[in-house]
């Protein structure tokens, strides 16, 4: 049986049990694409009377079985839902490969199920899915089913067949709906622990969302740092690099403090700094993602601080190495070689000026 192959009531799409549907595709059809398949308004609505063999999920979609919805059911039913083009264009029979989600992605707690979050719920065990659309989109919230709106969408992540939501924008939306704090911090916290995500990304979509207001916000720093050094620490043992002195203070002697650094190396007068810090916002778009929610700005003077230690240590003659999470995790074999340059390139450079080391 073809796609577009008229059915009778007496077709095998009306008598087949649900057990022999093995796909979700076939078992959750919009209003579209049962007609698309021969099946009249009329029809669909005989099959889902009390005692019939389909029910109504959704505005629009239907079951086509009497048991409860499995997780996954309920979840393409949502993206059918809040996929259903405009009314002005429903008219227009749907192409047979068109899944029929247009724009529409999973987002929140529903899409952290799917990337394997262990903290976010199972598929069968939330009340409700969030399902990111155009912000033009005229369209509500029902039943089961949370529209949460953008300006721009995400490019989505094809996970489990569907279109999901870029691991950021869903831990954003999922934070924007938990009340408890426990709970937002175990899903920062697993982002990064887990690899998901660098915290720099994360920090950026909440800032975008007004959401750096959250003490989650805090532990998620605290843990990109501490997974942040762990990779410095692996760097340096795994590519022969010499034992630098950890997490110290410098300053000139009998003068004021320059600052900290992850790693120092005194007799080349090297430094490594790691950036954990929150990204800098304001790009135009940034904001008209979430609709109105204008993106939050840190304030300058953590910038201007940062850059004014690294000039005056490098004015000192130490060469400061700047890393990032990222480039510790994706390229730490070249970040090696960066240090391993700067250790050798010491003996051309003129002499530093003597610092004291302090302990952090």
């Amino acid at each position: 049986m073809t796609q577009n192959t008229p059915l009778s009531p007496l077709s095998p799409l009306f008598l087949r049990p649900p057990q022999h549907l093995q796909d979700v595709t076939h078992r959750v059809l919009s209003a579209a694409q049962l007609r698309a398949r021969g099946v009249s308004a009329a029809q669909t609505s005989a099959q889902c009377l009390p005692g019939g063999s389909w029910q109504h999920l959704l505005p629009g979609v239907y079951l086509l079985h009497p048991e409860p919805p499995s997780g996954q059911e309920r979840l393409h039913g949502a993206l059918l839902y809040a996929g259903r083009p405009p009314v002005s264009s429903r008219r227009t029979p749907p192409e047979p490969s068109d899944a029929g989600f247009g724009e529409a992605m999973v987002t929140g707690l529903a899409a952290l199920a799917l990337y394997g979050f262990a903290a976010a719920p199972d598929l069968a065990a939330l009340h409700r899915i969030d399902v990111l659309v155009p912000r033009t989109r005229r369209l509500r919230s029902t039943r089961f089913v949370e529209v949460v709106r953008a300006a721009a969408l995400p490019a989505p992540v094809r996970l489990a067949g569907v279109p999901v939501a870029p691991v950021e924008r869903a831990l954003a939306d999922a934070v924007a709906g938990l009340g408890d704090p426990a709970d937002v911090r175990r899903l920062l916290t697993e982002a990064v622990r887990a690899g998901h995500s660098e915290p720099a990304a994360v920090v950026r979509e909440l800032s975008v969302a007004k959401l750096l207001g959250r003490p989650a916000v805090e532990a998620l720093l605290a843990e990109g740092r501490a997974v942040a050094e762990a990779r410095l620490y692996a760097m340096v043992r795994e590519h022969g690099l010499p034992e630098p002195l950890w997490n110290v203070g410098l300053r000139l002697p009998g003068g004021p403090e320059l600052g900290g650094v992850d790693a120092y190396w005194p007799d080349q007068a090297v430094a490594v700094e790691l950036d954990t810090r929150a990204p800098r916002f304001g790009a135009p778009d940034e904001g008209r993602r979430y609709g109105n929610r204008a993106p939050a700005h840190p304030e300058e003077p953590q910038w201007s601080a940062y850059a004014a230690k690294r000039d005056h240590l490098e004015r000192l003659g130490v060469t400061v190495v700047h890393l990032t999470p990222r480039k510790l995790r994706e390229a730490m074999d070249q970040q090696a070689t960066v240090v391993r340059t700067a250790l050798m390139a010491a003996d051309d450079r003129e002499p530093a000026a003597y610092l004291v080391v302090l302990p952090r």
